[in-house]
């Protein structure tokens, strides 16, 4: 039986789809979860900021216990020995050189041609054969390259160090038996396993990936979930017609179908779908010097969309904040956007509530609030604490349910009768509007803070309705 290798980019591919990038505890988990599911090797993106990387790719590194670590080796020495000293601890280090051998690519990711391409791929492979034993050469646009230029990289990549070949077909123009056929050409005159990383463009990646594979291909590239080549499914297939074929992986096709829904749960539940501005990853600090672009770019990153009107109020609150101290950050920042951003007027009031709980039964309140000059609105809500309770009761009473995407309480000021500050973000087609509420007593803070959003929101689709 003839063995194919698999190796997983899930990582890599991750940081490319996501607006935020994983956390390190979750990198770590979903390596892991990998590992155990017998893939042969796990890619890595590339080093951006080496002193952070290097930290988090050494533990990651470690707590992969059977798998290859692979690690984009960038396109300078001095990026090579970056990559090296962040993976080198690893039971199965490789370094990967990833260069374009299309003309149209490499004119223009790197403006060079031919000649001077083949000249840095010499560079590059025998610069990482000097730090790893095990170098892998990825072809990208592969499909679409002259087919003399393709055969003179492959074969100088092979004679400089380079372990294995990765055929890529990022073009995805090819039909399964074309791409397999492609294959069988190029693996004629290399020695080393050819790998495929295969193109979901026409929705035929598992049948490409499998014809590859009978074509001759040693290994292919995988990802947990999305649009390309699927871990689970190449493994359905070659667990269901590999012994027809004489071909076997190292998978662990039973864990693969307990565990493969749990972990494409975790992947995508790792992407938020609007930023915490308490998440360290939300890098905000802004000044007095800082300009309305500066602050419009800032709300974004905390998925707010400011008119131009409510970025120049939150500019001039931000100002008279830096009269007083030298910048703020994302927590400083939000709280200035629920106070002066569509300052919207007030079509809701709170005229008084009423709230009961106990640790023995549910609580419960009553909400009265004023609808313009003259309606008065009621509502009674229960929940697992009188301001759960106390926001049933308003959507009760006002007949509408908005997702809460966010709630926060601190304190303003110090001793038994401090000001309490509750931030309300609510989200109403597919837009953010946080409303702000201070009180001595928490619960009218956050009711506050709640009928403050609300109005926002009513404001915002009556101007959209006219």
């Amino acid at each position: 039986m003839r063995k194919i290798y698999v190796s997983d980019f899930t990582l890599r591919h991750l940081a490319g789809e996501r607006k935020n990038p994983l956390l390190f505890r979750e990198k770590v988990a979903i390596a892991t979860a990998i590992d155990s599911m017998g893939v042969d090797e796990i890619e890595l993106t590339g080093v951006t900021n080496f002193k952070e990387d290097r930290i988090i790719y050494k533990t990651l590194s470690s707590a992969v216990k059977n798998a290859a670590v692979a690690i984009p080796a960038g396109t300078t020495t001095e990026e090579i020995d970056m990559a090296w000293e962040c993976i080198q601890n690893a039971k199965k280090p490789i370094l990967q050189i990833i260069l374009p051998l299309s003309t149209v690519t490499m004119e223009y990711t790197y403006h060079l041609k031919a000649p001077k391409m083949l000249l840095l791929i010499e560079k590059l492979i025998k610069a990482a054969k000097e730090k790893c034993d095990d170098v892998e050469f990825i072809a990208l646009d592969a499909t679409r390259a002259e087919e003399e230029v393709l055969r003179q990289a492959l074969t100088l990549a092979v004679e400089c160090g380079a372990t294995r070949i990765t055929l890529s077909d990022d073009a995805g123009t090819l039909f399964p038996a074309d791409f397999a056929e492609f294959v069988s050409s190029v693996k004629k005159y290399l020695t080393v396993p050819v790998y495929v990383k295969v193109s979901g463009a026409l929705f035929m990646e598992t049948a490409t990936a499998f014809e590859s594979i009978i074509a001759g291909a040693d290994g292919v590239k995988t990802v947990i979930d999305g649009h390309t080549l699927k871990l689970n499914r190449i493994a359905a297939v070659i667990a269901a017609k590999g012994e027809s074929y004489g071909i076997t992986t190292a998978l662990d096709t039973r864990r693969l179908r307990s565990d493969v829904k749990s972990l494409i749960s975790m992947v995508e539940s790792t992407e938020p779908e609007a930023p915490d501005a308490s998440d360290k990853n939300i890098d905000i600090f802004l000044d007095g010097d800082s300009t309305i672009e500066m602050v419009t770019a800032s709300a974004e990153k905390l998925g707010y969309t400011l008119t131009e009107q409510d970025a120049g109020n939150v500019l001039r609150g931000l100002k008279r904040v830096c009269e007083k101290k030298s910048g703020i950050e994302a927590n400083e920042f939000e709280a200035l956007i629920a106070s002066y951003a569509q300052q919207a007027p007030s079509t809701y009031h709170l005229k008084y509530y009423t709230a009961s709980s106990s640790n023995l039964t549910s609580a419960m309140a009553n909400v009265v609030i004023t609808k313009g000059e003259d309606i008065e609105i009621s509502g009674t809500g229960i929940g697992d604490g009188p301001i759960d309770a106390a926001f049933g009761a308003i959507e009760q009473g006002i007949g509408y349910h908005y997702e809460l995407d966010d709630f926060k309480i601190q304190t303003v000021s110090r001793g038994k009768e401090s000001l309490g500050s509750a931030l309300i973000k609510l989200r109403s087609n597919g837009k953010v509007y946080s409303g702000n509420g201070i009180s001595t007593d928490i619960v009218s803070a956050c009711i506050r803070a709640y009928i403050n959003a609300l109005n926002k929101i009513v404001y915002d689709e009556d101007r959209e309705d006219n």
